[in-house]
């Protein structure tokens, strides 16, 4: 849709909105939602700002596409964050049939643990089937975080999180799936869409645009029909083009069960350490001493397995790690010199807080 006094070209493009890049286009037109001047095309009217609106065409297009090319309900996929909760909320007054899907990262809060809990309760009792990914493995046991680290070889971090693929992203495979995904998340989120076709390899990923998905002659639309023809996984991406202010304003106002960290003081939920949160990992140790210790732990682990299979850093700064908590330092990024005195050397490390830890962590 364009705003009144605007034109197309032949070639389908607007003229006004020449000259911008993709990431560009996509933040001068939720300028001009804002401003009340553009409304996403073919969701809403022009002239109209209506997030909600858009987010629930895209999940009711996507429940179509799921309904038509798999044959069973579209999944939303659920975190236990704000995020997912403004999804949840969606999905419900959206009027689809849904399923929610949550997976179990051994990483998390127990808040975090036992507010999937209570939402999920609350949704099975109204009919809505839900599941948890416990990461079993074909023979036996679970992967977790713990035992994750020390078959990686290395400690998860911002270029290297194999942790998300394994503990996060594998589930719901042969199934269309809902996500929280946002552009304002992060700078490496800028070109993903709304419509996705998820790849093994992310660069072959497929995406397709609200303006794209209403085009019948489009490659990237041809090629993610394709995909779900081919019962292959793939994705809807219902708030994407939302702020933080915006999910935070939907959250408070019309989401009737909180995350109990949010009122901690904590702005993300996520896996406690989580290389992708920076400094604020500090206030989650602090908050969470015990999972400090099983990180260390699990580095300590780590370290016995290279030296048993011979492995050798060829990094002269990884050469100086002789113990997990050597280890734990450098993940975090501290500059403190090896062997010197930290706070906790005085203050001890009562462990408030480790027994309800390892029983949401069991969970």
């Amino acid at each position: 849709m364009i705003r009144k006094g605007e034109s197309r070209d032949v070639a389908g493009r607007n003229p006004m909105l020449e000259g911008f890049s993709s990431y560009e286009l996509r933040a001068e037109l939720r300028r001009r939602r804002r401003e009340g001047g553009i409304g996403p095309v073919g969701f809403v009217e022009a002239g109209k700002m209506d997030l909600e609106g858009n987010a629930l065409a895209r999940i009711r297009m996507g429940s179509e596409m799921s309904l038509s090319y798999y044959g069973k309900p579209l999944v939303c996929t659920y975190s236990g964050g704000k995020d997912s909760d403004v999804m949840l909320e969606l999905f419900r007054r959206s009027g689809v049939p849904f399923e929610v899907h949550h997976s179990h990262t051994t990483a998390d809060a127990p808040q975090t643990v036992r507010h999937v809990r209570r939402a999920f309760r609350e949704l099975e009792l109204a009919g809505i089937q839900c599941g948890v990914d416990y990461h079993v493995r074909p023979g036996g046991g679970r992967v977790t975080m713990w035992n994750l680290i020390p078959g990686k070889l290395m400690p998860p971090t911002r270029r290297v999180r194999y942790c998300c693929s394994v503990l996060k992203e594998t589930g719901c495979e042969g199934r269309m799936i809902a996500t929280g995904v946002r552009w304002e998340e992060s700078s490496g989120r800028k070109d993903r869409e709304s419509f996705e076709g998820i790849t093994p390899k992310k660069k072959d990923a497929i995406h397709v645009s609200d303006e794209k998905m209403l085009l019948t002659d489009n490659g990237d639309r041809r090629r993610l029909f394709e995909r779900c023809e081919m019962k292959a996984k793939t994705a809807v991406n219902p708030i994407i083009d939302w702020s933080d202010h915006e999910v935070w304003d939907f959250y408070r106002g019309e989401c009737k069960c909180h995350n109990p960290l949010y009122a901690m003081g904590f702005t993300r939920v996520g896996c406690i350490g989580c290389p992708m949160a920076g400094k604020a990992r500090w206030m989650e140790f602090r908050e969470f001493p015990r999972y400090r210790e099983m990180y260390i732990k699990a580095f300590d682990r780590m370290l016995e397995v290279r030296r048993r299979r011979g492995l050798v850093y060829r990094n002269e700064e990884y050469k100086a790690w002789r113990s997990g908590r050597d280890v734990f330092l450098w993940w975090m990024e501290d500059k403190n010199i090896p062997g010197q005195m930290c706070l906790e050397d005085f203050i001890g490390k009562e462990d408030v807080h480790g027994e309800e830890e390892l029983q949401a962590h069991d969970g």
